[in-house]
């Protein structure tokens, strides 16, 4: 039988399939459908300090390959989130998952890791510093190494448990920024986020979007992600999470040979919300097609031959 474990930032996973922040809510929504417990963990909606309605509508649009959004954060607010979120969460998930965290401030950041570093459930703080959506913060953050060291050396502060940084594409050289989140004491980084696009409607004239701009995903994605994923897992030595357009077994031992420990899975849930079941069900056939007797033989196996 096929292996299929891997570790996280020192924590055992069962699998290396996990579910995007923004795409699976809190959990308890996709659990209606399946055992979540499947999963090697998954990343919940992006929480702030405050509650946030998100950005005004149209904040979805289609494209060819893939799809644009600027939903804009949408959330409860933290304390909503530990108060209700997460008691129904545990209900249905029996697994440390991963908090996501964005912010429009330095401080925001750590106030809200901090909160969320106290909850037993939560296993990583996944610190969101590349949201193309939301101005005044978000990938502000992740687009300059000195801002993006910051904002980690202040989490790493006021937090415990390990923090993954969440990596964006809409940069000229990512590798600076991962070193840099590296060198401020980062545990971990996923990457990558949404890249920033935008849709014309034909018949208005006018942006699809509300927001004029929104965060492209879904298989379009993909090549882009794994470049970066290859050129980041080369440059650092703490653990890389991959994501951007993953939808199939293959695509996840992509990112696995690229250098990837394990691998969110995004916009895929939103098109078919049994995606990530079905790719883990897929997955150890996969491996065998290809000749890998166990996830671990399949990390970053292509930097190496």
């Amino acid at each position: 039988m096929v292996n299929l474990s891997t570790t996280l930032c020192g924590i055992a996973l069962d699998n290396p399939v996990i579910p995007a922040s923004g795409t699976f809510g809190y959990g308890y929504e996709f659990a209606e459908l399946y055992d979540i417990n499947c999963l090697g963990t998954f990343s919940f909606k992006g929480t702030t300090r405050e509650p946030r309605f998100g950005n005004p509508t149209p904040r979805i649009a289609e494209a060819s390959a893939g799809m644009l959004n600027a939903v804009g954060l949408q959330n409860p607010g933290v304390d909503a989130v530990i108060r209700e979120e997460l008691p129904k969460l545990k209900a249905v998930f029996h697994k440390p998952v991963i908090a996501n965290v964005s912010g429009f401030s330095v401080e925001e950041y750590a106030q809200v890791c901090a909160k969320l570093d106290r909850e037993e459930q939560v296993g990583w703080l996944e610190v969101n510093i590349s949201c193309p959506n939301v101005h005044g913060g978000g990938m502000s953050f992740g687009t300059d190494p000195a801002a993006a060291a910051e904002v980690v050396r202040a989490v790493k502060a006021v937090t415990t448990k390990p923090v993954l940084v969440k990596l964006s594409p809409n940069v000229t050289d990512i590798v600076a920024i991962a070193r840099a989140c590296e060198a401020a004491g980062a545990d971990g980084l996923s990457l990558i986020n949404t890249l920033m696009a935008m849709r014309i409607d034909l018949k208005t004239r006018r942006p699809v979007l509300a927001n004029v701009t929104g965060g492209l995903s879904g298989p379009a994605l993909f090549p882009l992600a794994l470049r970066m994923v290859w050129q980041v897992s080369r440059a650092v030595k703490i653990p890389v999470v991959g994501l951007g357009g993953v939808s199939s077994a293959e695509d996840v031992l992509e990112m696995l040979l690229a250098g990837a420990c394990a691998v969110q899975v995004g916009a895929a849930n939103l098109r078919d919300p049994y995606a990530c079941k079905r790719i883990l069900d897929a997955l150890p056939a996969a491996l065998d097609r290809y000749g890998f007797d166990t996830i671990q033989d399949c990390i970053g196996g292509a930097h190496h031959g």
